[in-house]
């Protein structure tokens, strides 16, 4: 009864936690108030197609432009993201409602109307920013009276006039804007938290010859005619006169500041399965739970034996893993090149850790773009302290003395391993011309990153770990290596390591599902309470998976535990790239085969980095436990 009590109240902890740790988030930037008829300037940023992946600026289309284009200042983690925001043509007046207003005239010319072909067939979006919020298309849902949001409208759209098999290519030149406010009754001022639009095609016409204040016949605020259909759309052919007009309405909402982004948040369509990801944790949890029960009692009893048998002559008939005390802690073969990768893993750790406690305490709004980019890309330049210890903390234990050695290997291998990844995708990214390709300025800055903080970190991380006096091990080394015995089937490095990662990946492939959504998918991702808890569930598995594993291995007299204990959790790796390989043919309608590259070639990155947190995380659990079970028997 007490037992399930506690399970009620954990649960109920969990719920609350999670509860709480969406609800509560910091803006990123500070409230602005406006008074009526203050001006309010419209931003324009990139164009995105999920279809291509491939972000292009705004006036990479031969939009309406503002006298003088001027970029706003980006973080580190926008230009990265291919974000590019500028001003734009598109200025009203706070709760002033504007009809009909027109933006420019042009004319297509074979380029123009081609670059219009391309976006609309690769169903580019347009996606702008009034205060800070991102502008969105409301959709109403029939089937459950609801409003969902999506980011940006389509530049056009592809279809057929009635009776004609041809497509045809046609352009969404009418924006109707409703910009939402909440008012304060004391000041009179008000302050956005809505920025919604529709968009029309629509074939404009006027009387005469065009002038700067000619009035369109087909969209007249004087004669009462709006536009509220596209029953007359915009051709997108050479040759063709197209005239960009908007209308803007105020509207006053309820919607306090503070809560402006949650109807961004709750924009997704597919609704996160909140008991799904509860019950995934609790069976994870409970298999945890069962397997720390099972290791205990049968280490306690072989513990107990093993004590037994010193005082009586069986002593000398002595089977399982305490046969093997004499060359259990023998250094492994490539054991600098294990130093390495466990010092990375340490860091890439720290990483994470670090970035979802901001995450969880609401330091990582939606609302700063690029934020969490940013924060990441510092905490591992960083963390690089920590990398260098690990390192040089291990590489001591192996008897090694070149301590630069190492360090240098630490701060260089995976970071330029990706790098040369990088490399090649932003060069297939330039030669798209997309805005998605990392400019010199911060391809230098990331070099400096690198180079000027991570690398001297490492180093003075790998300086002190080295200072320490090296880890004892409690049992004596022999000189000459015991024969490993012929293994069971099973027992097979190859099997058991592909057996181990599997679980590990059986606790976050439901939360993956929602983080490849929200970063293919051009959607939101903001519930990292339950991210932290999928995180925590990830280190509690992958620790005792390769526990187990290595109880099974060293009982069965092979001592070969140190490559095969980081290799067991860090095969979760392979799983996840299978999945998002899976992802890729049932979830995305990707095209291109430079689209495909970049896919697959992020997706590799990220199995790299998730095989190098895991891995090291199985090293250290066996690590742990090998020193605990040695140390705990009585050796001669």
């Amino acid at each position: 009864m007490a037992f399930s009590r506690s399970i009620a109240f954990s649960a109920f902890l969990i719920l609350l936690f999670i509860n709480g740790s969406f609800c509560f988030y910091l803006p990123g930037v500070a409230p602005q108030d406006f008074q009526k008829g203050d001006e309010l300037q419209v931003k324009v940023n990139k164009l995105t197609s999920t279809k291509t992946q491939l972000p292009y600026t705004y006036y990479s289309l031969p939009y309406c432009t503002p006298k003088k284009i001027v970029d706003s200042a980006e973080n580190l983690g926008e230009v990265l993201r291919g974000d590019r925001i500028e001003n734009s043509r598109y200025v009203f007046k706070m709760r002033e409602p504007q009809m009909c207003n027109i933006v420019c005239k042009l004319k297509l010319d074979a380029k123009t109307a081609k670059a219009f072909k391309e976006k609309i067939d690769d169903e580019y979006r347009v996606n702008m920013i009034l205060d800070n919020l991102p502008l969105v298309v409301p959709i109403k849902r029939v089937d459950q009276d609801s409003t969902v949001y999506q980011l940006g409208f389509h530049v056009g759209l592809k279809g057929q006039y009635s009776g004609s098999k041809e497509e045809k290519f046609f352009i969404h030149n009418h924006l109707a804007f409703t910009v939402r406010y909440h008012r304060d009754l004391l000041t009179e001022s008000a302050r956005i938290v809505g920025f919604e639009v529709k968009p029309f095609s629509v074939k404009h016409e006027y009387e005469g010859k065009w002038e700067e204040k000619t009035r369109l016949t087909t969209c007249d605020p004087h004669a009462k005619h709006t536009v509220v259909n596209s029953n007359t759309p915009q051709e997108v052919e050479e040759g063709k006169e197209i005239i960009f007009t908007y209308d803007v309405e105020f509207q006053e909402s309820d919607v306090k500041w503070a809560s402006r982004w949650d109807a961004y948040l709750l924009m997704n369509d597919d609704q996160i399965h909140w008991f799904s990801i509860v019950n995934s944790l609790m069976i994870v949890l409970f298999l945890s739970g069962m397997v720390a029960m099972i290791m205990l009692r049968t280490l306690y009893r072989d513990i107990s034996k093993y004590n037994e048998l010193e005082t009586q002559e069986e002593a000398q008939e002595e089977t399982g893993w305490k046969l093997v005390h004499g060359d259990v802690f023998r250094p492994p073969n490539n054991s600098d090149l294990l130093c390495v990768y466990v010092g990375t893993g340490v860091q890439f750790f720290g990483m994470i850790l670090v970035t979802m406690l901001f995450a969880v305490l609401g330091f990582l709004s939606p609302s700063n773009r690029g934020g969490l980019m940013t924060v990441m890309l510092l905490l591992w330049v960083f963390m690089g302290l920590l990398a260098g210890y690990a390192s040089a903390r291990l590489y001591k234990m192996f008897k090694g003395s070149e301590w630069k050695k190492i360090s240098l290997r630490t701060a260089v291998m995976f970071p330029a391993s990706v790098s040369a990844i990088f490399f090649v995708l932003n060069g297939l990214i330039w030669g798209q011309k997309s805005s998605g390709a990392v400019p010199f300025g911060t391809m230098f800055a990331l070099i400096f990153l690198w180079f000027g903080i991570s690398v001297p970190l490492v180093f003075v991380g790998g300086y002190v770990g080295f200072r320490k006096p090296a880890i004892e091990n409690p049992v004596k080394t022999n000189k000459i290596p015991r024969q490993i015995p012929e293994q069971a089937w099973y027992m097979n490095p190859a099997f058991s390591v592909l057996i181990g990662g599997i679980l590990p990946f059986g606790a976050v492939f439901i939360e993956l599902f929602f983080i490849l959504t929200s970063i293919w998918l051009n959607q939101f991702y903001y519930i990292f309470g339950f991210l932290f808890l999928v995180f925590v569930i990830l280190v509690i598995t992958c620790a005792e998976i390769t526990v187990v594993l290595c109880y099974f291995q060293l009982c069965s007299e092979d001592y070969l535990w140190w490559w095969r204990s980081y290799l067991t959790s860090g095969s979760s790796a392979l799983y996840l790239f299978l999945y998002a390989t899976f992802y890729f043919f049932t979830k995305l309608e990707i095209t291109k085969l430079v689209s495909a590259i970049l896919y697959f070639g992020y997706m590799l990155i990220a199995s790299y980095a998730f095989f190098v947190v895991t891995g090291t995380i199985g090293f250290y659990a066996c690590f742990w436990f090998t020193r605990l079970i040695y140390s705990s028997v009585k050796i001669d």
